[in-house]
């Protein structure tokens, strides 16, 4: 699928250590496709799996609070987790899709939605989503991509720019580890991570975390590649975010999560 023009760019792919030299072998010695001791298998988009954390319905968007009351920002996180859930539905690219919560509230919106639902163990979100890459790894995952749950105007189209980029990074990379970033808005936040193999890098959610990924990704050699695109920048969190959000489709988000969220 060709690029879509002003949706996405692809940036800084690093070169591949160890790459195989003229006469089929690599510059130190090994055959071609005989990997070194602990040395990671090749990256591999086959069987990707999707995890999305959320904290709890009740507690989550309390920066909401000015402007949106406490039945008003449970129906906007169900109705968030639903949008995601039906545009990862309707991507052919995703093996499987995990939800992660601290919240058993959330587990059958998430199972409704045609994902699997976990309740996670350890408080926090870089923990959940060890846990959740666990999961996802026992089921067979060649690699992963997290994304929020507070993505009110992701697409398809955002999707497949991921995969896109994924693709170049594997091409330039020749098979070696790659990681993608979508950075958020303010672009000190990261709101999409993929890559492959699953666990290639620790995810580092929180303050600075693009900068933290980046650094992660270079310092285990895999080809690194940005992806900047409003459908996944745009994060809904702030009384601000919520100002440039268009009225019709707040009200729509808070009419989906109305139907599933508690009373």
């Amino acid at each position: 699928m060709a690029a879509r023009p002003g949706r996405a760019y692809h940036a800084g792919v690093e070169p591949v250590p160890g790459s195989a030299a003229p006469g089929g072998r690599a510059a130190d010695g090994r055959a071609a496709g005989e990997r070194a001791p602990g040395e990671r298998a090749p990256a591999d988009l086959g069987r990707l799996h999707v995890i999305l954390p959320l904290r709890t319905i009740a507690g989550g968007k309390a920066r909401l609070g000015e402007v949106l009351d406490a039945e008003e920002r449970e129906a906007l996180v169900a109705g968030m987790l639903r949008h995601e859930l039906a545009v990862l539905a309707a991507w052919d690219r995703a093996a499987a899709v995990h939800v992660v919560t601290l919240d058993p509230a959330l587990l059958p919106v998430a199972r409704a939605g045609g994902a699997q639902a976990l309740l996670q163990v350890r408080e926090g979100l870089n923990d959940a989503l060890r846990e959740a890459r666990a999961v996802a790894q026992a089921g067979g995952a060649t690699a992963i991509l997290v994304l929020p749950g507070d993505l009110p105007l992701l697409d398809v189209a955002a999707l497949e720019g991921l995969v896109e980029a994924a693709d170049a990074a594997l091409a330039a990379g020749a098979g070696a580890p790659l990681v993608v970033l979508a950075p958020a808005d303010a672009r000190d936040g990261t709101n999409a991570l993929l890559a492959a193999p699953p666990d290639v890098i620790e995810p580092a959610f929180g303050p600075r975390s693009l900068e933290l990924h980046v650094r992660a990704a270079r310092d285990a050699g895999a080809s690194l590649q940005l992806v900047v695109d409003p459908a996944l920048g745009f994060d809904l969190d702030t009384p601000q975010d919520l100002d440039r959000l268009d009225p019709q489709r707040l009200s729509e988000l808070e009419a989906l999560g109305a139907a599933v969220a508690p009373a």
